[in-house]
Protein backbone atom coordinates (compact mmCIF):
# COMPACT_ATOMS: atom_id res chain seq x y z
CA UNK A 1 0.00 0.00 0.00
CA UNK A 2 1.43 3.26 -1.38
CA UNK A 3 1.72 6.28 1.17
CA UNK A 4 1.89 9.90 0.47
CA UNK A 5 4.75 11.27 2.68
CA UNK A 6 4.22 13.38 5.88
CA UNK A 7 3.18 17.04 4.37
CA UNK A 8 3.77 20.36 5.90
CA UNK A 9 1.14 23.07 5.36
CA UNK A 10 2.20 25.61 2.73
CA UNK A 11 -0.60 27.52 3.18
CA UNK A 12 -2.56 28.75 6.29
CA UNK A 13 -5.49 30.38 5.92
CA UNK A 14 -7.72 31.88 9.32
CA UNK A 15 -11.29 32.40 8.39
CA UNK A 16 -14.05 33.39 10.98
CA UNK A 17 -17.01 30.86 11.61
CA UNK A 18 -20.65 31.20 11.74
CA UNK A 19 -20.44 31.73 15.47
CA UNK A 20 -18.28 34.65 15.08
CA UNK A 21 -20.90 35.81 12.29
CA UNK A 22 -23.60 35.49 14.60
CA UNK A 23 -22.18 37.22 17.73
CA UNK A 24 -21.44 40.50 15.46
CA UNK A 25 -24.44 40.62 14.50
CA UNK A 26 -26.01 40.02 17.99
CA UNK A 27 -23.57 42.83 19.20
CA UNK A 28 -25.06 45.34 16.38
CA UNK A 29 -27.91 46.38 18.73
CA UNK A 30 -25.59 47.49 21.37
CA UNK A 31 -24.87 50.56 19.56
CA UNK A 32 -28.65 51.60 19.34
CA UNK A 33 -28.19 51.97 23.46
CA UNK A 34 -26.52 55.48 22.29
CA UNK A 35 -30.32 56.73 21.18
CA UNK A 36 -32.17 55.43 23.53
CA UNK A 37 -34.34 58.59 25.44
CA UNK A 38 -32.73 59.15 29.01
CA UNK A 39 -29.19 57.40 27.99
CA UNK A 40 -26.32 59.53 27.70
CA UNK A 41 -24.85 59.37 24.06
CA UNK A 42 -21.39 58.30 25.39
CA UNK A 43 -22.27 55.52 27.42
CA UNK A 44 -24.31 53.66 24.21
CA UNK A 45 -20.91 54.80 22.38
CA UNK A 46 -18.57 53.16 24.66
CA UNK A 47 -20.82 50.46 25.05
CA UNK A 48 -20.58 49.16 21.45
CA UNK A 49 -16.82 49.91 21.15
CA UNK A 50 -16.56 47.51 24.44
CA UNK A 51 -18.90 44.75 22.69
CA UNK A 52 -16.79 45.05 19.36
CA UNK A 53 -13.54 44.87 21.66
CA UNK A 54 -14.60 41.76 23.81
CA UNK A 55 -15.35 40.47 20.01
CA UNK A 56 -12.12 41.21 18.59
CA UNK A 57 -10.55 40.08 21.94
CA UNK A 58 -11.55 36.94 22.42
CA UNK A 59 -11.56 36.22 18.00
CA UNK A 60 -7.47 37.36 18.49
CA UNK A 61 -7.33 34.47 21.63
CA UNK A 62 -8.63 32.02 19.63
CA UNK A 63 -6.25 32.86 16.31
CA UNK A 64 -3.78 32.38 18.92
CA UNK A 65 -4.83 29.21 20.54
CA UNK A 66 -4.47 27.80 17.10
CA UNK A 67 -1.16 25.42 16.16
CA UNK A 68 1.09 27.09 13.94
CA UNK A 69 2.70 25.89 10.65
CA UNK A 70 4.46 22.49 10.79
CA UNK A 71 2.53 21.51 14.13
CA UNK A 72 -0.14 20.10 11.96
CA UNK A 73 0.29 16.99 9.60
CA UNK A 74 -1.66 14.52 7.42
CA UNK A 75 -0.27 11.20 5.75
CA UNK A 76 -2.42 9.47 3.14
CA UNK A 77 -2.31 5.91 2.60
CA UNK A 78 -3.76 4.25 -0.36
CA UNK A 79 -2.86 1.65 -2.87
CA UNK A 80 -0.55 2.33 -5.67
CA UNK A 81 -3.00 0.88 -8.24
CA UNK A 82 -6.79 0.13 -8.34
CA UNK A 83 -8.84 -1.32 -11.41
CA UNK A 84 -11.69 0.60 -13.02
CA UNK A 85 -14.28 0.14 -11.28
CA UNK A 86 -12.72 -1.95 -8.46
CA UNK A 87 -12.99 -0.46 -5.02
CA UNK A 88 -10.16 -0.28 -2.73
CA UNK A 89 -9.30 0.83 1.08
CA UNK A 90 -7.37 3.98 2.22
CA UNK A 91 -7.04 6.35 5.06
CA UNK A 92 -5.47 9.84 6.24
CA UNK A 93 -3.89 10.03 9.13
CA UNK A 94 -3.78 13.58 11.07
CA UNK A 95 -1.50 14.63 13.07
CA UNK A 96 -1.32 17.49 15.83
CA UNK A 97 1.30 18.65 18.01
CA UNK A 98 -0.77 21.03 20.00
CA UNK A 99 -2.57 20.82 22.88
CA UNK A 100 -5.48 23.21 22.47
CA UNK A 101 -6.97 20.96 19.04
CA UNK A 102 -9.71 18.47 20.15
CA UNK A 103 -11.00 18.10 16.76
CA UNK A 104 -11.50 19.20 13.09
CA UNK A 105 -11.93 18.13 9.61
CA UNK A 106 -10.34 16.85 6.43
CA UNK A 107 -11.39 17.64 2.94
CA UNK A 108 -9.56 16.07 0.15
CA UNK A 109 -9.46 17.39 -3.91
CA UNK A 110 -9.20 13.90 -5.85
CA UNK A 111 -8.99 13.89 -9.33
CA UNK A 112 -11.51 13.10 -12.26
CA UNK A 113 -9.80 9.90 -12.32
CA UNK A 114 -11.13 8.06 -9.03
CA UNK A 115 -14.15 8.49 -7.03
CA UNK A 116 -14.13 8.77 -3.29
CA UNK A 117 -17.04 6.72 -1.89
CA UNK A 118 -16.32 8.33 1.68
CA UNK A 119 -18.55 11.15 2.15
CA UNK A 120 -16.30 14.51 2.95
CA UNK A 121 -15.13 16.56 4.58
CA UNK A 122 -14.72 14.45 7.51
CA UNK A 123 -14.72 15.10 10.99
CA UNK A 124 -11.89 13.98 13.56
CA UNK A 125 -11.34 13.77 16.95
CA UNK A 126 -8.11 13.83 18.89
CA UNK A 127 -8.91 11.93 22.40
CA UNK A 128 -6.70 10.28 24.86
CA UNK A 129 -5.32 6.83 24.45
CA UNK A 130 -8.11 5.68 22.28
CA UNK A 131 -11.24 6.76 21.08
CA UNK A 132 -13.53 6.36 18.10
CA UNK A 133 -13.67 8.84 15.38
CA UNK A 134 -17.13 10.35 14.34
CA UNK A 135 -17.94 10.83 10.51
CA UNK A 136 -19.42 14.28 9.78
CA UNK A 137 -23.38 14.35 10.47
CA UNK A 138 -22.55 11.80 13.52
CA UNK A 139 -22.07 8.89 12.22
CA UNK A 140 -19.61 6.64 13.60
CA UNK A 141 -16.56 6.30 10.63
CA UNK A 142 -14.62 3.74 12.23
CA UNK A 143 -11.81 5.89 12.63
CA UNK A 144 -9.14 5.68 15.65
CA UNK A 145 -7.84 8.89 17.56
CA UNK A 146 -5.15 8.35 19.86
CA UNK A 147 -2.13 9.50 21.61
CA UNK A 148 1.51 9.21 20.97
CA UNK A 149 3.76 11.20 23.16
CA UNK A 150 3.01 14.87 22.34
CA UNK A 151 1.42 13.53 18.99
CA UNK A 152 -1.91 13.47 18.99
CA UNK A 153 -3.28 11.52 15.76
CA UNK A 154 -6.30 10.31 14.22
CA UNK A 155 -6.89 7.55 11.59
CA UNK A 156 -9.93 7.81 9.24
CA UNK A 157 -10.50 5.40 6.85
CA UNK A 158 -11.47 6.19 2.82
CA UNK A 159 -12.80 4.44 0.23
CA UNK A 160 -12.16 5.41 -3.71
CA UNK A 161 -13.18 3.68 -7.19
CA UNK A 162 -11.04 3.93 -10.35
CA UNK A 163 -13.36 5.31 -13.21
CA UNK A 164 -10.77 6.44 -15.62
CA UNK A 165 -7.53 4.67 -16.58
CA UNK A 166 -3.92 6.51 -16.15
CA UNK A 167 -1.56 7.88 -13.52
CA UNK A 168 -3.30 10.28 -11.34
CA UNK A 169 -1.68 12.53 -8.73
CA UNK A 170 -4.26 12.60 -6.03
CA UNK A 171 -4.62 16.09 -5.04
CA UNK A 172 -4.60 18.45 -2.24
CA UNK A 173 -5.72 17.86 1.54
CA UNK A 174 -7.26 20.47 3.44
CA UNK A 175 -6.98 20.08 7.46
CA UNK A 176 -9.37 22.90 9.36
CA UNK A 177 -8.96 23.10 12.79
CA UNK A 178 -10.99 25.99 15.14
CA UNK A 179 -9.72 27.21 18.88
CA UNK A 180 -11.36 26.47 21.69
CA UNK A 181 -14.66 29.69 21.34
CA UNK A 182 -15.17 28.81 17.26
CA UNK A 183 -15.08 32.15 16.37
CA UNK A 184 -12.16 31.37 13.91
CA UNK A 185 -10.72 28.15 11.79
CA UNK A 186 -7.65 27.88 10.58
CA UNK A 187 -7.19 25.94 6.75
CA UNK A 188 -3.61 24.06 7.03
CA UNK A 189 -3.16 22.55 3.23
CA UNK A 190 -0.99 20.21 1.92
CA UNK A 191 0.50 19.39 -1.18
CA UNK A 192 1.63 15.71 -1.66
CA UNK A 193 3.18 13.96 -4.52
CA UNK A 194 1.26 11.05 -4.16
CA UNK A 195 -0.04 9.01 -7.42
CA UNK A 196 -2.77 6.23 -8.11
CA UNK A 197 -2.40 3.98 -11.09
CA UNK A 198 -6.14 3.63 -12.55
CA UNK A 199 -5.23 0.24 -14.93
CA UNK A 200 -8.51 -2.35 -16.08
CA UNK A 201 -10.09 -4.18 -13.69
CA UNK A 202 -8.45 -7.37 -12.38
CA UNK A 203 -11.38 -8.61 -10.31
CA UNK A 204 -12.02 -10.53 -12.80
CA UNK A 205 -8.49 -12.32 -12.73
CA UNK A 206 -8.77 -12.73 -9.29
CA UNK A 207 -12.31 -13.83 -9.13
CA UNK A 208 -11.79 -16.43 -11.65
CA UNK A 209 -7.78 -17.71 -9.92
CA UNK A 210 -9.31 -17.73 -6.70
CA UNK A 211 -13.10 -20.36 -8.34
CA UNK A 212 -9.85 -21.97 -9.89
CA UNK A 213 -8.54 -23.10 -6.97
CA UNK A 214 -11.77 -23.57 -5.16
CA UNK A 215 -12.59 -26.05 -8.51
CA UNK A 216 -15.64 -23.74 -8.74
CA UNK A 217 -15.28 -22.18 -11.57
CA UNK A 218 -19.10 -23.37 -13.24
CA UNK A 219 -19.78 -20.40 -10.47
CA UNK A 220 -18.50 -17.76 -13.16
CA UNK A 221 -19.94 -19.69 -15.91
CA UNK A 222 -17.07 -21.52 -16.76
CA UNK A 223 -18.14 -24.67 -18.48
CA UNK A 224 -14.89 -26.64 -18.66
CA UNK A 225 -11.33 -26.20 -17.48
CA UNK A 226 -9.80 -29.41 -19.20
CA UNK A 227 -5.67 -29.91 -19.26
CA UNK A 228 -6.81 -33.04 -21.81
CA UNK A 229 -8.32 -33.20 -24.88
CA UNK A 230 -7.45 -34.27 -28.22
CA UNK A 231 -3.86 -33.62 -29.69
CA UNK A 232 -1.38 -34.99 -30.99
CA UNK A 233 0.09 -37.11 -27.94
CA UNK A 234 -1.49 -40.39 -26.04
CA UNK A 235 -2.43 -38.99 -22.40
CA UNK A 236 -3.90 -42.42 -21.39
CA UNK A 237 -7.19 -44.64 -21.71
CA UNK A 238 -10.50 -43.53 -19.22
CA UNK A 239 -14.32 -45.30 -19.11
CA UNK A 240 -16.12 -43.76 -22.24
CA UNK A 241 -18.88 -40.97 -21.41
CA UNK A 242 -21.49 -39.80 -23.78
CA UNK A 243 -19.99 -36.88 -25.60
CA UNK A 244 -16.97 -38.75 -26.63
CA UNK A 245 -15.82 -38.77 -30.05
CA UNK A 246 -16.48 -42.23 -31.04
CA UNK A 247 -13.24 -42.17 -33.12
CA UNK A 248 -11.14 -42.45 -30.43
CA UNK A 249 -12.99 -45.87 -29.07
CA UNK A 250 -9.96 -48.47 -27.76
CA UNK A 251 -11.53 -51.38 -28.83
CA UNK A 252 -9.27 -53.81 -27.72
CA UNK A 253 -9.26 -52.20 -24.19
CA UNK A 254 -13.00 -52.43 -24.30
CA UNK A 255 -13.42 -56.00 -25.06
CA UNK A 256 -10.59 -56.78 -22.07
CA UNK A 257 -12.61 -54.78 -19.66
CA UNK A 258 -15.89 -55.42 -20.67
CA UNK A 259 -16.60 -51.48 -21.01
CA UNK A 260 -16.00 -48.92 -23.34
CA UNK A 261 -12.91 -47.24 -23.10
CA UNK A 262 -11.81 -44.26 -25.16
CA UNK A 263 -8.43 -43.04 -25.61
CA UNK A 264 -7.15 -39.50 -24.39
CA UNK A 265 -4.88 -36.70 -25.70
CA UNK A 266 -2.33 -34.15 -24.05
CA UNK A 267 -3.34 -31.02 -25.80
CA UNK A 268 -0.26 -29.16 -27.23
CA UNK A 269 1.38 -26.74 -25.45
CA UNK A 270 2.93 -23.20 -26.02
CA UNK A 271 0.18 -22.18 -28.52
CA UNK A 272 -0.23 -18.26 -29.10
CA UNK A 273 -3.22 -16.47 -28.49
CA UNK A 274 -3.46 -13.05 -29.77
CA UNK A 275 -5.87 -10.38 -28.23
CA UNK A 276 -6.70 -7.52 -30.65
CA UNK A 277 -9.04 -4.24 -29.06
CA UNK A 278 -10.95 -2.36 -31.00
CA UNK A 279 -10.60 1.26 -29.88
CA UNK A 280 -13.14 3.08 -32.36
CA UNK A 281 -15.86 4.43 -31.85
CA UNK A 282 -18.67 1.55 -31.29
CA UNK A 283 -16.50 0.83 -28.01
CA UNK A 284 -17.30 4.35 -26.45
CA UNK A 285 -21.25 3.55 -25.82
CA UNK A 286 -22.10 2.76 -22.19
CA UNK A 287 -23.04 -0.37 -21.34
CA UNK A 288 -24.47 0.18 -17.50
CA UNK A 289 -22.13 1.93 -15.83
CA UNK A 290 -19.12 1.62 -18.12
CA UNK A 291 -17.86 1.90 -21.44
CA UNK A 292 -18.34 -1.63 -22.93
CA UNK A 293 -14.22 -1.12 -23.55
CA UNK A 294 -14.23 -1.11 -20.06
CA UNK A 295 -15.82 -4.81 -20.05
CA UNK A 296 -13.35 -5.78 -23.32
CA UNK A 297 -10.20 -5.08 -21.67
CA UNK A 298 -11.48 -6.66 -18.17
CA UNK A 299 -12.21 -9.83 -19.90
CA UNK A 300 -8.70 -8.98 -22.41
CA UNK A 301 -7.33 -9.52 -18.99
CA UNK A 302 -8.76 -12.79 -17.75
CA UNK A 303 -8.16 -14.38 -20.98
CA UNK A 304 -4.83 -13.31 -20.98
CA UNK A 305 -4.11 -15.22 -17.60
CA UNK A 306 -6.18 -18.17 -18.06
CA UNK A 307 -3.60 -18.94 -21.59
CA UNK A 308 -1.08 -18.15 -19.62
CA UNK A 309 -2.06 -20.68 -17.40
CA UNK A 310 -2.86 -23.14 -20.00
CA UNK A 311 1.48 -22.53 -21.24
CA UNK A 312 0.18 -20.18 -23.97
CA UNK A 313 1.99 -17.72 -25.79
CA UNK A 314 -0.41 -14.08 -25.41
CA UNK A 315 0.50 -11.48 -26.54
CA UNK A 316 -2.07 -8.14 -27.72
CA UNK A 317 -3.01 -5.59 -30.42
CA UNK A 318 -5.12 -2.61 -29.73
CA UNK A 319 -6.32 -0.09 -32.63
CA UNK A 320 -8.58 2.24 -33.88
CA UNK A 321 -7.25 3.93 -36.98
CA UNK A 322 -3.51 3.46 -36.44
CA UNK A 323 -1.80 0.79 -34.12
CA UNK A 324 -2.08 1.80 -30.38
CA UNK A 325 -0.26 -0.77 -28.50
CA UNK A 326 1.91 -4.17 -29.26
CA UNK A 327 2.85 -6.46 -26.44
CA UNK A 328 4.93 -9.41 -28.26
CA UNK A 329 3.65 -12.75 -27.13
CA UNK A 330 4.91 -14.18 -24.34
CA UNK A 331 4.34 -16.28 -21.32
CA UNK A 332 4.16 -16.01 -17.64
CA UNK A 333 3.48 -13.24 -15.77
CA UNK A 334 6.38 -10.74 -17.43
CA UNK A 335 3.48 -11.48 -19.98
CA UNK A 336 0.87 -10.28 -18.38
CA UNK A 337 2.44 -7.26 -16.27
CA UNK A 338 3.44 -6.12 -20.22
CA UNK A 339 0.00 -6.89 -21.23
CA UNK A 340 -1.62 -4.42 -18.50
CA UNK A 341 0.75 -1.86 -19.01
CA UNK A 342 0.21 -1.90 -22.44
CA UNK A 343 -4.00 -1.31 -21.70
CA UNK A 344 -3.56 1.38 -18.98
CA UNK A 345 -3.36 4.49 -21.21
CA UNK A 346 -5.85 3.54 -23.95
CA UNK A 347 -8.91 4.99 -24.14
CA UNK A 348 -11.64 4.30 -27.44
CA UNK A 349 -12.01 7.19 -29.69
CA UNK A 350 -14.58 8.63 -32.32
CA UNK A 351 -12.51 7.36 -34.90
CA UNK A 352 -13.34 4.66 -37.67
CA UNK A 353 -11.31 1.71 -36.89
CA UNK A 354 -8.94 0.90 -39.43
CA UNK A 355 -8.96 -3.13 -39.42
CA UNK A 356 -6.96 -3.16 -42.85
CA UNK A 357 -3.84 -1.89 -40.59
CA UNK A 358 -4.67 -3.94 -37.88
CA UNK A 359 -4.55 -7.72 -39.89
CA UNK A 360 -1.36 -6.35 -41.73
CA UNK A 361 0.12 -6.12 -38.54
CA UNK A 362 -0.80 -9.49 -37.40
CA UNK A 363 0.13 -10.65 -40.42
CA UNK A 364 3.71 -8.60 -40.70
CA UNK A 365 4.48 -9.32 -37.14
CA UNK A 366 2.75 -12.78 -35.96
CA UNK A 367 3.93 -15.61 -38.81
CA UNK A 368 3.19 -18.82 -36.92
CA UNK A 369 -0.61 -19.78 -36.62
CA UNK A 370 -2.56 -18.35 -33.83
CA UNK A 371 -5.79 -18.14 -31.82
CA UNK A 372 -6.78 -14.40 -32.87
CA UNK A 373 -9.31 -13.16 -30.12
CA UNK A 374 -11.41 -9.94 -32.04
CA UNK A 375 -12.94 -7.97 -29.63
CA UNK A 376 -15.38 -5.10 -31.46
CA UNK A 377 -18.63 -4.54 -32.74
CA UNK A 378 -20.43 -4.90 -36.53
CA UNK A 379 -23.15 -3.02 -37.71
CA UNK A 380 -24.08 -3.89 -40.93
CA UNK A 381 -22.09 -5.92 -43.71
CA UNK A 382 -21.65 -2.59 -46.04
CA UNK A 383 -19.82 -0.67 -42.77
CA UNK A 384 -18.29 -3.95 -41.61
CA UNK A 385 -16.95 -4.88 -45.32
CA UNK A 386 -13.42 -4.78 -44.06
CA UNK A 387 -13.94 -6.26 -41.30
CA UNK A 388 -15.55 -9.54 -42.94
CA UNK A 389 -12.99 -9.80 -45.65
CA UNK A 390 -10.21 -9.46 -43.18
CA UNK A 391 -11.27 -12.30 -40.63
CA UNK A 392 -12.33 -14.76 -43.66
CA UNK A 393 -8.83 -14.23 -45.22
CA UNK A 394 -7.23 -14.16 -41.80
CA UNK A 395 -9.24 -17.97 -41.19
CA UNK A 396 -6.76 -19.15 -43.73
CA UNK A 397 -3.77 -18.74 -41.85
CA UNK A 398 -4.95 -18.43 -38.35
CA UNK A 399 -8.04 -19.37 -36.15
CA UNK A 400 -10.04 -16.20 -35.74
CA UNK A 401 -12.99 -15.42 -32.98
CA UNK A 402 -14.89 -12.05 -33.10
CA UNK A 403 -16.11 -11.25 -30.03
CA UNK A 404 -19.19 -8.93 -31.13
CA UNK A 405 -20.21 -6.76 -27.90
CA UNK A 406 -24.24 -6.89 -28.24
CA UNK A 407 -25.73 -3.52 -27.86
CA UNK A 408 -28.17 -4.37 -25.17
CA UNK A 409 -30.03 -1.00 -26.05
CA UNK A 410 -30.07 -1.42 -29.34
CA UNK A 411 -31.86 -4.77 -28.40
CA UNK A 412 -33.97 -3.25 -25.93
CA UNK A 413 -35.44 -0.71 -28.53
CA UNK A 414 -36.54 -3.03 -31.09
CA UNK A 415 -38.49 -5.25 -28.12
CA UNK A 416 -39.96 -2.30 -26.98
CA UNK A 417 -43.68 -1.18 -27.25
CA UNK A 418 -44.59 1.41 -29.44
CA UNK A 419 -47.14 3.38 -28.41
CA UNK A 420 -46.39 6.52 -30.73
CA UNK A 421 -45.09 7.08 -33.86
CA UNK A 422 -41.88 8.02 -33.49
CA UNK A 423 -41.95 5.09 -31.11
CA UNK A 424 -42.88 3.24 -34.23
CA UNK A 425 -40.17 4.81 -36.85
CA UNK A 426 -37.50 4.34 -33.42
CA UNK A 427 -38.26 0.16 -32.97
CA UNK A 428 -38.40 -0.18 -36.88
CA UNK A 429 -34.98 1.37 -37.11
CA UNK A 430 -33.52 -0.82 -34.11
CA UNK A 431 -34.72 -3.95 -35.70
CA UNK A 432 -33.26 -2.98 -39.06
CA UNK A 433 -29.72 -2.66 -37.54
CA UNK A 434 -30.09 -5.72 -35.47
CA UNK A 435 -30.88 -7.78 -38.98
CA UNK A 436 -28.35 -6.21 -40.61
CA UNK A 437 -25.64 -6.88 -37.89
CA UNK A 438 -26.90 -10.56 -37.70
CA UNK A 439 -26.19 -10.64 -41.35
CA UNK A 440 -22.92 -9.41 -40.74
CA UNK A 441 -22.15 -11.64 -38.09
CA UNK A 442 -23.81 -14.47 -40.31
CA UNK A 443 -21.15 -13.80 -43.00
CA UNK A 444 -18.33 -14.36 -40.79
CA UNK A 445 -19.21 -17.48 -39.61
CA UNK A 446 -20.41 -18.87 -42.99
CA UNK A 447 -16.41 -18.18 -43.90
CA UNK A 448 -15.03 -20.33 -40.84
CA UNK A 449 -14.87 -17.61 -38.64
CA UNK A 450 -16.01 -18.34 -34.68
CA UNK A 451 -18.07 -15.27 -33.50
CA UNK A 452 -19.67 -14.76 -29.67
CA UNK A 453 -22.49 -12.69 -30.20
CA UNK A 454 -22.60 -11.48 -26.23
CA UNK A 455 -23.82 -8.47 -23.86
CA UNK A 456 -20.91 -6.77 -22.30
CA UNK A 457 -21.61 -8.56 -18.84
CA UNK A 458 -21.20 -12.00 -19.59
CA UNK A 459 -18.69 -11.77 -22.10
CA UNK A 460 -15.39 -13.01 -20.03
CA UNK A 461 -17.21 -16.55 -19.69
CA UNK A 462 -18.25 -16.70 -22.87
CA UNK A 463 -14.32 -15.72 -24.01
CA UNK A 464 -12.64 -18.07 -21.74
CA UNK A 465 -15.24 -20.90 -22.67
CA UNK A 466 -14.82 -20.84 -25.93
CA UNK A 467 -11.15 -20.53 -25.42
CA UNK A 468 -11.07 -23.76 -23.74
CA UNK A 469 -13.70 -25.30 -26.30
CA UNK A 470 -10.78 -24.75 -29.18
CA UNK A 471 -7.77 -25.50 -26.54
CA UNK A 472 -9.92 -29.20 -25.56
CA UNK A 473 -10.03 -29.79 -29.21
CA UNK A 474 -6.79 -28.90 -30.07
CA UNK A 475 -7.73 -26.53 -32.54
CA UNK A 476 -5.38 -23.88 -31.18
Amino acid sequence: MGRSPVGVGRRVVITPTRRLALLVILAGPVWLVAWVPGVPRVVGVWAGFVAVGLLVLAAAVDAAALPPRGRVTVERSVPPAVGVGDRVEGSYRVGVRWPAVRHGWVYDALPPGVRRETPMPQWFALGGASGAGVAAGGRADGGVARAVGRLREAVLPVAIVGRGRGEWPLGEIAVRVHGPFELVVRTYRFRPDDRITVAPSTAGVRRYRLLAMQHRLRDAGVRLLRRRGEGTSFAGLREYAIGDDPRFIDWKASARREALVTREFSIEQGQTVMIVIDCGRLMTQVAGDLPRFEYALSSALVLADVASGSGDHVGVLAFDDRIRAWVSPARGGEALRAIRSALIPLAPTMTEPDYGTAFRTLAARQRKRALIVFYTDVIDPRASQSLIAHTTRGARQHLPVVVALRNEALVAAAVRPAPTTTAVYERAAAEELLSAREEALGRMRQAGVSVIDVRPQAMTAAVVNRYLELKGRGAV
